[in-house]
C-alpha cells in the first residue's frame, strides 16, 4: 500500500518541482496562461499547492489545489473503480459417465447459480479406467447439460475429449438491458422535459388562438346586430 502511495505522489510535479517558464492554470472559472512564478505565488497566498496535472500540454496544465486532498481523492476514485470491476471466475462441475438423476440435478442447480453470479462454468466428465468406453454417453450428458442451461449460458466450447476428461465450456448470458450511463439518463431527461415544455406551449397557444377566434366572432356578431338596427 505504501508503494502505491509513493507511486501516486511521484506521478505529479508539485510547486518547486515545476521548472517550465509558464503554465496554464485551470479552475472552475476557466483557464489562464501565466508565468510559473505568478502561479506559485497564487498557490502560496491561498495556502495550497500548484500541481502539474498535464505535463505534455503546451504549456503544461496545472491546478491550484490542496495536494494532499487531491491525492486522497485520486486514491478514493481508484478504489471505487476497482470495486466496480467484475471478477469473472471459472467454476468447475465434475461428472462421471454414468451420473444419476439426483446428482445431475444437484450439479445443474449449482451451475445455474454460478452463471447467474457472472461466472463461467467448465463442466467435464472424468473417465476412470475402462469407463472411457462410455465417452459417447459422456458427450450426450454434457450436451444435455448445455441444453438445460440454455436460458443462462452460451456455449463457448462444445464437448471435447482431452486425455481422460471431456470438457464443455459455458459463459453467462448478459442479463437484462445494460444500465444507462448517467450522461445518457441526463440527456433523455432533458429531452423529455423539453418535449413536455413544447407541448405545454402548444396547448397555451391553441387556447390563446381559440380565445382570439371567439373574440373576433363576438365583434363580427356585434357589427351584424348594429347593421341590422340601422337598416330597420
Amino acid at each position: 500500500m505504501k508503494d502505491n502511495n509513493n507511486k501516486m505522489k511521484n506521478q505529479y510535479r508539485v510547486n518547486g518541482q515545476i521548472h517550465v517558464r509558464e503554465v496554464r492554470v485551470v479552475s472552475d472559472n476557466g483557464s489562464e496562461v501565466m508565468p510559473t512564478r505568478q502561479a506559485l505565488d497564487m498557490a502560496r497566498q491561498q495556502g495550497v499547492d500548484l500541481v502539474e496535472i498535464s505535463p505534455n500540454a503546451q504549456p503544461p496544465v496545472c491546478r491550484i489545489i490542496d495536494y494532499s486532498k487531491f491525492l486522497y481523492q485520486q486514491k478514493k476514485r481508484q478504489k471505487e473503480m476497482k470495486q466496480k470491476q467484475v471478477k469473472v471466475e471459472v467454476k468447475e462441475i465434475r461428472f462421471g459417465p454414468q451420473t444419476d438423476a439426483h446428482d445431475y440435478q444437484f450439479k445443474l442447480k449449482h451451475a445455474q447459480e454460478f452463471l447467474e453470479e457472472g461466472n463461467k462454468v467448465r463442466a467435464y466428465v472424468f473417465f476412470r479406467g475402462r469407463s472411457i468406453l462410455f465417452k459417447e454417453q459422456g458427450e450426450v450428458l454434457l450436451l444435455r447439460f448445455a441444453n438445460d442451461l440454455e436460458e443462462y449460458a452460451k456455449v463457448e466450447q462444445l464437448p471435447r475429449l482431452e486425455g481422460k476428461k471431456m470438457f464443455l465450456f459455458l459463459a453467462p448470458k448478459k442479463a437484462g438491458v445494460a444500465k444507462q450511463s448517467q450522461q445518457k439518463r441526463d440527456r433523455l431527461a432533458a429531452e423529455a422535459a423539453a418535449k413536455e415544455e413544447n407541448a405545454q406551449k402548444a396547448a397555451e397557444q391553441a387556447e390563446k388562438n381559440g380565445l382570439l377566434a371567439n373574440a373576433k366572432g363576438g365583434d363580427a356578431l356585434k357589427k351584424l346586430v348594429e347593421n341590422n338596427g340601422e337598416q330597420e
